[in-house]
């Protein structure tokens, strides 16, 4: 394939091998690919999955509150409740003194799956086959990158 340049011979700002974007777009639709085998045993979607987790993490918490933690919006997170909820895995209750506000707890059905769910990142761990160091990095700079695309 025919590499574009610019007049003074310099590779193109549009060459889609050089774009960051790209590479993260792709290597996280990869991830989530192995995320689904693992996940489909446990009858979970990844988007599911990190709402149990993050509920796992700190259980009883207003949906404002979940949203922030997910990073998922309101239009995302309110279907993926109402699944949650369809499978039994999380209670959805009108929180005492503001029937506005919306307190999300794991059911007892949700609290049994968190064993089996625990596996789950050593499964992945061993898919990757990345050092932890470099996994680590890695996070670390998504989340520089989440923080200022956020600015």
């Amino acid at each position: 394939m025919k590499k574009n340049k610019d007049q003074q011979g310099e590779p193109s700002a549009l060459d889609l091998d050089r774009q960051v974007c790209h590479s993260l777009y792709s290597a996280a639709n990869a991830l989530v690919r192995a995320y689904r085998q693992m996940l489909e045993k446990l009858d979970l979607t990844y988007p599911q999955y990190v709402v149990m987790m993050s509920l796992w993490q700190k259980d009883g918490v207003s949906i404002s509150n979940l949203s922030a933690h997910t990073r998922f919006d309101a239009g995302t997170l309110t279907p993926l409740l109402r699944r949650l909820q369809d499978k039994r895995l999380i209670d959805v209750k009108v929180a005492k003194g503001d029937e506005r506000r919306k307190i999300v707890s794991v059911s007892r059905q949700g609290r049994s799956l968190k064993k089996s769910a625990e596996k789950v990142p050593g499964q992945i761990a061993c898919a990757v086959d990345m050092p932890a160091e470099d996994a680590l990095k890695l996070k670390g700079l998504c989340e520089t990158l989440v923080g200022k695309l956020k600015r």
